[in-house]
């Protein structure tokens, strides 16, 4: 597994969540595309929390996502555990405010 952050607006560059700590963050899910390399390889969205009120979960315990109806489509695959861990790895390394593009690979 494999993930990439490409920093958009830093944050405080101190205060990180540590494993087990709640954080509240605005995400929007976007399928892989190698043809839109220009776009930080976005394709189409699957999921987005962008209008639906602050989105709080529990991080660095595989619970992001999962059991989200929303998302079933990108959980499609029998083994998503990279997924998830790709996820809670590239948002424990983001600080207070950040925003930034987080590219997972399984």
């Amino acid at each position: 597994m494999g993930v990439t952050r490409k920093v958009l607006k830093e944050g405080d560059g101190t205060t990180k969540p540590k494993q087990g700590d709640q954080v509240t963050i605005e995400y929007t899910g976007n399928l892989y595309d190698e043809s839109k390399a220009d776009n930080d390889y976005r394709g189409k969205q699957f999921d987005s929390s962008v209008g639906r009120g602050d989105f709080k979960t529990q991080i660095g315990v595989g619970k992001v996502i999962r059991g989200k109806k929303s998302t079933a489509s990108c959980r499609s695959s029998a083994n998503t555990d990279w997924w998830l861990e790709g996820w809670d790895e590239g948002v424990m390394d983001m600080s207070l405010g950040e925003k930034s593009v987080l590219t997972i690979s399984g």
